[in-house]
């Protein structure tokens, strides 16, 4: 059984921080594209970053212009974790965070190619 689990969401101040996690289950993890996607109220679901595994050594990662330079996402093979590290947080970025998961390694993540998603956490910037 297939399972993304997010956590570390919450309300935080602008300016501030938060990091993501996603614990993964019931799948090759290491063969997997991760992601992060949000979706803020009333709005579309929109990609945030992806991180692939190239080879055993090598990883490509990615962003969304909007939060380039302010987020970092990276992965750990070894634990199943995918991590989102948020700062300089804006209340735009006010967002249900998704984590999502793709099989292969790709150079980048559209909704209608994941394969796995998590329920969301809540992020939520005060200004």
């Amino acid at each position: 059984q297939v399972k993304l689990v997010e956590s570390g969401g919450g309300l935080v101040q602008a300016g501030g921080s938060l990091r993501l996690s996603c614990a993964a289950s019931g799948f090759t993890f290491s063969t997997y594209t991760m992601g992060w996607f949000r979706q803020a109220p009333g709005k579309e679901r929109e990609f945030v970053a992806g991180i692939s595994q190239i080879s055993q050594t090598s990883r490509n990662t990615y962003y969304a212009d909007s939060v380039k330079g302010r987020f970092t996402i990276s992965r750990d093979n070894a634990k199943n974790t995918v991590s989102l590290q948020m700062n300089s947080l804006k209340p735009g970025d006010t967002a249900v965070y998704y984590c999502a998961a793709t099989y292969g390694s790709k150079l980048s993540l559209t909704e209608s190619g994941i394969d796995y998603w998590g329920k969301g956490t809540l992020v939520t910037v005060s200004s």
